[in-house]
């Protein structure tokens, strides 16, 4: 479906939104903590460097880190969210 498309990795819930701004990115939320989740070209993900790339922001780093690990080991899946999402 068009508008907001989600998939769940080793626990990691990832959501990309249709009307969400490039670059391509992706809400990775594990525990209660959000991470904003940039997708590159190359196939690699990093965490987005905006000032709310983190909820809360005294996020566990534990927490922040499972996110990026899992998303690291899923990139062309989440690019593939981000992509349908926007139809």
């Amino acid at each position: 479906s068009k508008g907001v498309g989600s998939k769940t990795f080793d626990g990691v819930w990832f959501v990309a939104y249709s009307h969400d701004h490039p670059p391509p990115h992706v809400h990775g939320e594990y525990a209660g903590v959000v991470v904003i989740v940039d997708l590159l070209a190359d196939g690699t993900v990093r965490q987005s460097d905006r000032w709310d790339a983190v909820t809360p922001s005294n996020a566990k780093r534990s927490d922040v880190r499972r996110v990026l690990e899992t998303a690291k080991a899923h990139g062309d899946e989440l690019m593939e969210l981000w992509r349908s999402a926007r139809g």
